[in-house]
């Protein structure tokens, strides 16, 4: 049950709370953290598990890849001269490792931090469509089971929230509910997964390569067809999605009585408001399109232009996940509660509005590839094809024929043109295996619910029931129905990748 919620709710929560997060490096985890210190800086410790060697290194890389990045930059200039001491208060890194058991922490430190953590975040993964199956399961699986048990020690722990992805729904089509997945569930129809056997596997196959005295690269190759291979086994388009699915699995298993949340972001994309619009780190699914229509260095995309791209910005997944933690500390022995932060139902945007915002952005505004005094990149119409198969078609009449051509000349004039053909065919068969990996999302026909969601935002809305907005409300806001997409593409998305994505 959701209690009444607002602004001052929802801050008064973090006062005074040790919260240990994983995955502050990454982009979320960033967005997340400065969140927290901005308006609440009373909350008691934020405990950052960094992957790192020891305490010092651990401190240079929160001070260089965390604090020093320019999404800090409204905090600095609160604090002023006061932003480091401050910084040092608050943040305590700990070297650590989610793949590990304990998360690799010191016995004295374990015993310390099981007495003083309020709140868990768990943002820790490799996005990594194609990873290698062994570092996503430790990662993405693994880790979400030593998070679980390491919880499950925390004397005073009011939750555990955890950031999955909404694409752990595979290639679903029609809505998409906001439920949990149950232990060894997938999504073709007459297969079991048995979690445990995957990690036999994994370890059967490494020390099968180990014996074969593979290279590092035949290795490498080795390890990611086998994540691809097996996450296609039970109905998963990639790695990524396959071992967080899992990952939400495992947690729903081993949880008992902790309260769990799970958070579903679709596609995050940059800052619509606070602190820095625009800002992003790592570059998305749409934002390769971006980039490659800005340097026209794509002529054509994999993307159905009429279907729904279901995105939504940063600092909205955080204000989501903040309310959530409110509303949900302290519920021992209740279902674990799934959340699906998206825009495809609420307020969807086709893939229409995008392109046509790319094109009208770069015909104003041209990227200058050679610096500010070289000749401006002039944008032309990109080409779209709206299935797999045409794609693949026209990629073989227009470039795997002539490479085959290519090829035969190349053995008739006794290899001179090996390296020119090794080069063009790399490139092709690159170009071929990013398509099949984005296929699903560029072709998605799925819709995610957020029925649940939407009840958590009516909480944070309604003030007394009255139905008027709550104090604040806007300082917490995840309701992508307030977004209008044309003008936040086209004055503070596509200008973000330009400024913080593009070389």
């Amino acid at each position: 049950m959701i209690g009444e919620l607002d602004s001052d709710v929802v801050v008064r929560y973090f006062r005074g709370k040790s919260i240990l997060i994983t995955g502050s490096t990454g982009f979320l985890g960033k967005v997340l953290l400065e969140k927290i210190l901005r308006v609440q800086p009373d909350v008691k410790k934020l405990l950052l598990l960094i992957r790192a060697a020891d305490v010092e290194s651990a401190k240079q890389r929160v001070e260089t890849e965390v604090t020093g990045r320019e999404i800090f930059k409204i905090l600095k200039e609160k604090h002023g001269n006061g932003f480091e001491g401050f910084i040092q208060e608050k943040i305590c890194p700990l070297p650590g490792d989610v793949i590990y058991e304990n998360l690799g922490l010191a016995p004295a430190k374990l015993r310390e931090l099981w007495k003083e953590i309020d709140i868990i975040v768990n943002g820790a993964a490799t996005t990594n469509f194609y990873e290698r199956y062994d570092v996503a399961f430790d990662t993405n699986v693994m880790g979400a089971k030593h998070i679980c048990e390491f919880a499950k020690r925390c004397s005073k722990l009011k939750m555990l929230l955890h950031v999955s992805t909404a694409y752990v729904a595979g290639e679903q089509e029609g809505i998409v509910l906001e439920k949990p997945f149950h232990l060894g569930e997938t999504l073709r129809e007459g297969t079991q997964l048995d979690i445990k056997s995957e990690l036999n596997l994994i370890k059967e196959t490494r020390r099968e390569l180990k014996a074969n005295c593979s290279s590092e690269k035949a290795e490498r190759r080795i390890m990611k067809e086998l994540g691809l291979n097996r996450a296609r086994e039970f109905g998963w388009p990639n790695t990524y999605v396959f071992t967080k699915a899992m990952g939400e699995m495992l947690l729903g298993h081993l949880r008992g009585d902790l309260s769990v949340v799970i958070v579903r972001p679709s596609i995050i994309t940059s800052i619509l408001n606070e602190p820095l619009p625009g800002w992003m780190e790592g570059i998305r699914t749409i934002d390769s399109f971006i980039i490659g229509y800005a340097k026209q260095a794509l002529s054509i995309f994999l993307v159905d232009l009429d279907l729904i791209m279901d995105v939504i910005p940063g600092d909205m997944v955080v204000n989501g996940m903040m309310v959530a933690m409110a509303a949900h500390s302290e519920e021992q022995g209740q279902q674990q509660s799934i959340y699906h932060l998206t825009s495809s139902v609420r307020h969807p945007a086709s893939y229409a509005v995008l392109a046509e915002c790319v094109h009208r952005y770069f015909l104003h505004n041209p990227l200058r590839s050679g610096g500010k005094n070289s000749e401006p990149v002039r944008p032309s119409r990109m080409r779209f094809f709206r299935t797999l198969p045409r794609f693949r078609a026209y990629m073989a009449v227009k470039f795997r024929l002539p490479l085959e051509i290519l090829r035969l000349l190349n053995i008739a004039l006794c290899g001179a043109f090996s390296r020119r053909y090794d080069e063009l065919s790399r490139k092709y068969r690159y170009v071929m295996h990013i398509a099949e990996l984005y296929a699903p999302y560029a072709l998605f026909r799925g819709c995610f619910d957020d029925s649940k969601t939407e009840r958590l935002r009516a909480a944070m809305a309604n003030n007394n029931g009255q139905g008027k907005r709550s104090k604040g409300y806007d300082d917490f806001g995840f309701d992508p129905k307030c977004i209008d997409w044309d003008d936040y593409f086209y004055r503070v998305h596509i200008p973000g990748v330009v400024k913080y994505l593009c070389d």
